[in-house]
Formats: structure tokens, C-alpha cells, sequence
């Protein structure tokens, strides 16, 4: 019986992924606390034993584990398992949108980041510069390197997407008299612009503010403080970018060219 090549490989990537999104744990785990990233090895956090290798098998090691240490019997948190599968799958989508090629590379660690970025937000209401900031690098030097890429469209992207919260963010500001929006959001949707291109910024900036609203307003009813709850943006700004990277664009470029319908290639 003959294996389909393309299986074989579709089952690579997403181990790759899902590999990824083991090591994705540590990063959201240590980062915020200032941790090395690379040692000491993954280990229990009550008894402090090292977690064996194949007790460190991405999504499966979980189950099979019953969720808790070997040793003391600890519960681990399902979100391992969950921020795995959920790397593993956008790796997957990602290679079968794009193929194989310098762009995708850029945007496996660009997936891989946003997953990282989302969940430090959730836990720390912080989005890591190391992230932000050397992603805006990254993006606009791959859109200079890459002959698939274009620099000018990275560039105001960049420009578009960072500057447009920034005014969001000032106005508020200058209207309330106190911050609304974390500097962190206004880096994430520049480094999303530089990798994704200027055409990408209004969807990604409609849809999460759509996402967030909705959401907001379901948490507000169940927090004391009302409205006036404090929720993380990042997760939503990383939504509406991946959700565009995987099929809104031709949803992005047709609401560009409402507008300016003679804009030809943008990127």
C-alpha cells in the first residue's frame, strides 16, 4: 500500500508545529519573568522534577499523563496541550496557503509569536518588546531581502498600522484624561502591518475591534466594575491578523478597492 507524500509531509508540519508550540510553553511561562528561555530543562513546578522527554511528547504527554506530574502528581494546565494543538494546526494552514517558500518561513515564526504574544497578554496584560519591536525589524528586513515581498508596502504598513493607535491612543488620552490602549497594542498592529503589508491594517483593525467589542461587553456583564473592565487587546489584534493571513486578504484587498480601485498590486 502506497503513503500519500503529501500526508507524510502535512503530518511533518504539524508535528514541527506542535514542537514549536511545546517550546512556545516555556517562552510563555519564563519570559514575562525576566527566565532563561533554554535552562534549566521543563520541570514541575511544585516538586521541581525534571519532565522526561517522552513525558514532554507535544498534545499527547498531557493525556497520557492524565494532566498531572508523574512524580507528585501536580495538575498541569490544559492551555499546554491547547497552545500545542493550536500551533501545530496554524503551521499546517499556513504550508497549505502558501507552500514552500522565504515568506512562509516568515510566517511560521510570525504565527508562532502571535500565539506567544496572545497568551503573555492574557496572563500579564503585556505584550514583550523582544517580540514587537524585533518583529517590526524582522518584517520590514525580509520584505527588503525577499524579492516576494514589497518593501514599500511592509513599510506603510508599518507606518499605517502603529500610527493609527497611536492617534486612537492619543485622543483618548487627551480626552479622558487618563491611557486606554497600552503602547504594546500600537507595536503589535506596526509589526503585523510590516509583515502583512498597508492592505492588511483595515481588516485586522475592523475585525478585532469587532472581536473585542463583543467580547468586552460579555465580560463587563460579569465583572463588578462594569465597562470600565480592563481587557488585553493584544489576543484580538493577533486574531484578526492570522484570520487575514489565512483568507481575509482577498476580504482586505476588495475593501481597499472600494476605494481605490486603481491601486493595482499592493502588498
Amino acid at each position: 500500500m502506497s503513503v500519500n507524500p503529501d500526508l507524510i509531509f502535512s503530518v511533518f508540519v504539524f508535528v514541527l508545529g506542535a514542537l514549536w508550540g511545546s517550546f512556545g510553553n516555556v517562552v510563555i511561562l519564563r519570559q514575562p519573568k525576566g527566565e532563561s528561555v533554554v535552562r534549566p530543562r521543563s520541570r514541575c513546578g511544585k516538586c521541581s522534577t525534571p519532565i522526561k522527554w517522552y513525558d514532554n511528547v507535544p498534545v499527547l504527554a498531557w493525556f497520557w499523563l492524565r494532566g498531572k506530574c508523574r512524580a507528585c502528581g501536580e495538575k498541569f494546565s490544559f492551555r499546554y496541550p491547547l497552545v500545542e494543538l493550536i500551533t501545530g494546526l496554524l503551521f499546517l494552514a499556513v504550508f497549505m496557503k502558501y507552500g514552500w517558500s522565504w515568506y512562509t518561513l516568515e510566517l511560521l515564526y510570525f504565527v508562532w509569536a502571535l500565539v506567544v504574544c496572545s497568551v503573555i497578554d492574557l496572563d500579564h496584560m503585556i505584550l514583550p518588546d523582544v517580540f514587537t519591536l524585533s518583529g517590526i525589524v524582522l518584517g520590514l528586513a525580509g520584505a527588503a531581502l525577499n524579492p516576494e515581498r514589497d518593501f514599500p508596502g511592509a513599510l506603510a504598513g508599518m507606518l499605517m498600522g502603529g500610527g493609527f493607535l497611536w492617534m486612537i491612543a492619543y485622543l483618548y488620552y487627551v480626552l479622558r484624561k487618563e491611557e486606554g490602549m497600552g503602547g504594546g497594542d500600537i507595536k503589535l498592529l506596526a509589526w503585523i502591518g510590516a509583515v502583512l503589508g498597508w492592505t492588511s491594517v483595515p481588516f485586522v483593525i475592523m475585525v478585532s475591534s469587532l472581536i473585542g467589542s463583543v467580547v468586552g461587553l460579555i465580560l463587563a456583564t460579569r465583572s463588578p466594575t462594569g465597562l470600565k473592565s480592563v481587557i488585553p487587546f493584544g489576543p484580538y489584534l493577533a486574531g484578526a491578523a492570522i484570520l487575514y493571513l489565512l483568507g481575509g486578504e482577498e476580504i482586505g484587498r476588495w475593501y481597499i478597492s472600494l476605494f481605490l480601485p486603481d491601486s493595482g498590486p499592493v502588498n
